[in-house]
């Protein structure tokens, strides 16, 4: 499936009137992780700008021990201070990068805006070499400009 053919879909689930936000997210996931090949593990993490972390939330793929995250730590630790897209083409030429799994190879953090603030962000893991393009890239903005209206 296109990502044009996905933004409509996206639109329908943060309609839905009768879930949680948790499970709209959670059915987010559940859409890009089956219907975009190369990305193989989805989720969002969300800012506790008090304490200077990221907390997992909902998510579709291997389990991961990476539930908190310092800010600056990692690719979504350093998201969290940039305020900015990150793509990593490939993770072991990375030096900030916090190992998940030996099967993921490249990777793509995309911040969560509300007002103005970075709240969070979607993060994806692929299983491939540098699968993620700028599409993915605006793909993923217009993914997190729709969960914002959830905040």
């Amino acid at each position: 499936m296109t990502f044009q053919e996905l933004q409509p879909k996206i639109a329908t689930i943060i309609a839905e009137a009768n879930t949680t936000r948790d499970e709209k997210l959670l059915a987010i996931c559940q859409l890009l992780n089956e219907n975009v090949e190369y990305y193989n593990w989805v989720g969002f993490y969300f800012a506790n700008h008090e304490n200077k972390t990221l907390h997992l939330g909902p998510y579709v793929g291997a389990e991961t021990d990476h539930t908190i995250i310092p800010f600056g730590k990692g690719i979504c630790g350093q998201v969290a201070e940039s305020n900015a897209n990150f793509v990593v083409p490939d993770v072991a030429a990375q030096d900030n990068y916090i190992a998940c799994s030996f099967t993921v190879k490249s990777e793509i953090v995309v911040p969560l805006f509300v007002n103005g603030i970075n709240i969070g962000q979607i993060d994806i893991d692929s299983h491939v070499i540098d699968p993620f393009t700028e599409a993915d890239e605006r793909f993923l903005e217009f993914v997190n400009q729709e969960v914002a209206k959830l905040f």
